[in-house]
């Protein structure tokens, strides 16, 4: 059963991803993690796990771990290290736990919408965490609705179920009705049915779940441990805990993981259409996906970069820290020195004070500062991954001037993003993007950029070694691989604008952080 924090002072959950609270640039998916190994501290493996993976989620976090008799799912808002500390920790016991770090991308940033979610039935409970986004909501909700009444969900005695609104909890509940079945039987009903981006790990008592939509947009990783198995959003999280990679999930995949090891089905035939943007920002850079690392292919978007757009200049910076890997691609490539140009405050963290409107006036800046000895009486090149409304660039170019800049040019290691994402990743509103009411030459005077180059589809295609019919690229193109549902059954907060979602009963109190 989930049970809130009330004793100690979390995170509220707020993000600052840029120069300005006020300003976010594209927000990161979720991340998942799953581990199924008796023997081991698996609610530490898990904690470490997501704090691999803390970068695809900051709003809220949570665990649920199995003793083979009963669930618990521990979450809350904030990072990490802000929801668990040692006690909580201790007392998640168990041989298989599942843990999520949670960005929104259906649902507000409530407690109520915190992952893993959890679910009693009399067949048994179940947790599950979700990373993507799924867009037959609408359609999802109603087959929920159609679900018979609540006589064959097993009776606490305690408190209203906990109410999300998002799709998460609707996918919880549909797997969570399985009275004639079980709960490996109805996944393989229930999985055909979800359109959309999804990587799921789920639970009951005694068996690890995991499965990733037929496109494969979202990446899963299995990893092999000692004494039992893995499943994580990155490499990167099975490297922390010291498990060894042992492929990746495939689109279409559904894994099974219990005391007679490990089995697959495919519930779909893959079509595989992973996220470009994984490449770009997403991923940590350590990772790798489809067998290409992300790191390299980051530097070599930052060498197509400088083939594409040449300039004569002194310095070649990025901005911290996705700029850094294209940056040094930029300037090995053109045979400008690299250096940093930009100080990031490390202790900024992603929770804070908001500033006044007067300090806002005054140029506060919470995340970087530019090294002015670096930069003074110099032409200066920085590297960016990407532009959204074009605020950030706008007061990173101004800081640059400020500090002696003789000029400068920005470098953008991604094409325009000139079309929303549905599949996990939270841009600003297609009105929003700057690219859509400005060409290039149009959005370097708006930033005050001497110039200003993309890198062009084709590059940052070929830079990820992934054939260009196997990658999304939506956001760019504006052609989505898995087809949109009427404009109308789309967005971020569609089930709230009902007061109660059908995924469950009356909202739990909100207690944490009192």
């Amino acid at each position: 059963m989930p049970f809130e924090t009330s004793r100690r002072k979390g995170g509220d959950g707020r993000l600052t991803a840029a120069l300005d609270p006020h300003e976010q640039g594209p927000q990161d998916a979720c991340g998942v993690f799953g581990v199924w190994a008796p023997g081991e501290d698996v609610a530490k493996l898990t904690y470490f796990g997501l704090y691999a993976l803390q970068h695809r989620g900051q709003e809220s976090a949570g665990i649920a771990v199995s003793n083979g008799r009963q669930i618990l799912v521990y979450k809350d808002m904030g990072l990490v290290s802000q929801v668990f500390d040692e006690t909580t920790l201790a007392s998640l016991k168990g041989h298989l736990a599942i843990g999520h770090t949670r960005y929104s991308t259906t649902g507000a940033s409530t407690w109520q919408n915190a992952q893993p979610t959890f679910r009693p039935t009399a067949d048994g409970s179940i947790a599950l965490g979700h990373n993507g986004n799924l867009i037959n909501t609408h359609d999802l909700q109603q087959m929920v609705t159609d679900l018979p009444g609540p006589e064959d969900e097993l009776d606490l005695h305690t408190r209203p179920m906990e109410s999300s609104t998002n799709d998460t909890g609707l996918v919880t509940a549909l797997l969570a009705h399985h009275p004639d079945t079980s709960l490996e039987q109805r996944a393989l009903e229930v999985l055909p049915k979800l359109e959309g981006a999804f990587c799921f790990v789920w639970m009951n008592e005694d068996t690890l779940y995991a499965a990733r939509d037929p496109q494969g947009i979202r990446p899963l990783v299995l990893g092999r441990l000692e004494r039992g198995w893995v499943v994580a959003s990155e490499s990167a999280a099975l490297a922390t805990i010291g498990a060894s990679v042992v492929r990746e999930v495939e689109p279409g995949e559904m894994i099974v993981i219990d005391e007679n090891g490990l089995r697959s089905h495919h519930f779909a035939e893959p079509a595989p259409k992973g996220c470009v943007f994984e490449y770009v920002y997403l991923a940590r850079p350590d990772a790798t996906i489809s067998g290409r690392s992300v790191h390299e292919a980051r530097v070599e978007m930052g060498r197509r970069l400088a083939r594409e757009f040449p300039v004569d200049a002194d310095l070649v910076m990025p901005v911290p820290e996705s700029g850094t890997p294209a940056a040094a691609g930029y300037a090995e490539e053109s045979g400008i020195p690299f250096g940093q140009g930009f100080v990031k405050n490390a202790y900024v963290g992603r929770t804070f004070i908001q500033p006044s409107q007067t300090l806002r006036q005054l140029g506060i800046r919470l995340k970087l500062n530019a090294l002015e000895h670096m930069i003074r009486g110099r032409r200066i090149v920085v590297v960016d991954d990407s532009i959204v409304r074009g605020n950030t660039q706008r007061a990173q170019v101004r800081m640059l001037r400020e500090a002696g800049a003789l000029e400068v040019h920005v470098r953008i290691s991604s094409p325009p993003v000139k079309w929303p994402c549905f599949y996990g990743i939270d841009f600003a509103t297609r009105a929003e993007l700057i690219a859509n009411g400005l060409d290039v030459d149009e959005i370097a005077a708006s930033i005050g950029a001497d110039s200003l180059g993309y890198i062009s589809l084709d590059g940052m295609v070929e830079s990820t070694g992934v054939p260009g019919d196997r990658l999304c690229r939506a956001c760019f193109t504006g052609e989505y691989p898995i087809a949109l549902p009427d404009e109308s059954l789309l967005g971020k907060h569609l089930l709230e604008a009902t007061l109660k979602s059908p995924a469950s009963g009356e909202a739990l109190p909100v207690l944490n952080n009192p």
